[in-house]
């Protein structure tokens, strides 16, 4: 879409339609936020989806709002904020955090892949294997947003 638009311009783009492009990208993450055209995370890098317009606060409420079901609604109206899971059949899940920013609605959707990679295809040591075998314990795995947390811990 290469749409040129004010940032006073109620544009909506479908949200599917980015999740979309962020999967064609390769990207990690989509954030949507009042003033600035969507962003995708690729290789932990953020980059501006240029072809589409800034996103004002009205559009912004109505897109994010347009994937919600009515009961996820109401609770983000009364705490928010919300995490919920989204997918987009047959090509991927993602979580998502909705959130008020600047008092407007804003979103993070993260993308969590099908197929959960193993230890040996993740190329991790021995030792997180053997981890992993411990019948009682505590392990803690920490690491900064994007790091692979939770695909270490999936496989």
């Amino acid at each position: 879409m290469s749409t040129v638009a004010s940032p006073d311009e109620d544009i909506q783009v479908p949200v599917p339609e980015l999740l979309g492009r962020l999967l064609d990208l390769n990207g990690s993450d989509l954030h949507l936020t009042a003033g600035t055209p969507p962003t995708v995370r690729i290789h932990g890098e953020l980059e501006r989806l240029e072809d589409y317009p800034p996103l004002n606060p009205r559009s912004l409420q109505g897109m994010i709002y347009a994937i919600l079901p009515q009961k996820m609604r109401e609770r983000f109206e009364q705490e928010l904020e919300l995490d919920m899971s989204y997918s987009l059949p047959g090509r991927a899940r993602f979580r998502v955090n909705v959130f008020m920013q600047r008092d407007a609605v804003g979103a993070v959707f993260r993308v969590i892949p099908f197929d959960i990679k193993n230890i040996v295809d993740l190329g991790l040591p021995p030792v997180a294997a053997d981890l992993a075998r411990f019948p009682r314990g505590f392990v803690v795995v920490t690491g900064p947003t994007g790091s692979g947390k939770s695909t270490t811990l999936a496989a």
